[in-house]
């Protein structure tokens, strides 16, 4: 009786865990973890050179392989800057620009 009991007890428990699991979205950098690992694995690395791919890997998510990724400020930096050269300003006036677009992003 108390077997029975415990099993149906274990087996509800790991019923709920699996659906709430399931339920469960990955944030973006598991997805990333996520997709590095298997490109690591459909390429059969090993030791060192896995580590050194998967580091890599998971700097540049957002990139392609073997192009860095920009983090957000200099994101804004060339944002900024297009839209100066756009402009043609220079000296000065393109300094207050810069300062004035980079501080309305932040």
């Amino acid at each position: 009786m108390k077997t029975t009991l415990l099993v149906t007890l274990l087996s509800g428990l790991f019923l709920i865990s699996n659906a709430h699991a399931a339920d469960k979205t990955l944030t973006p950098q598991q997805q990333r973890m996520s997709t590095c690992n298997q490109q690591a694995t459909a390429k059969t690395l090993k030791g060192d050179e896995r580590k050194t791919y998967m580091s890599d890997c998971l700097k540049n998510g957002a990139a392609k392989p073997g192009e860095k990724s920009l983090t957000p400020q200099q994101q804004r930096m060339r944002e900024c800057n297009a839209q100066a050269t756009q402009q043609m300003l220079k000296g000065d006036d393109r300094s207050k620009f810069m300062s004035g677009c980079l501080k309305k992003q932040a």
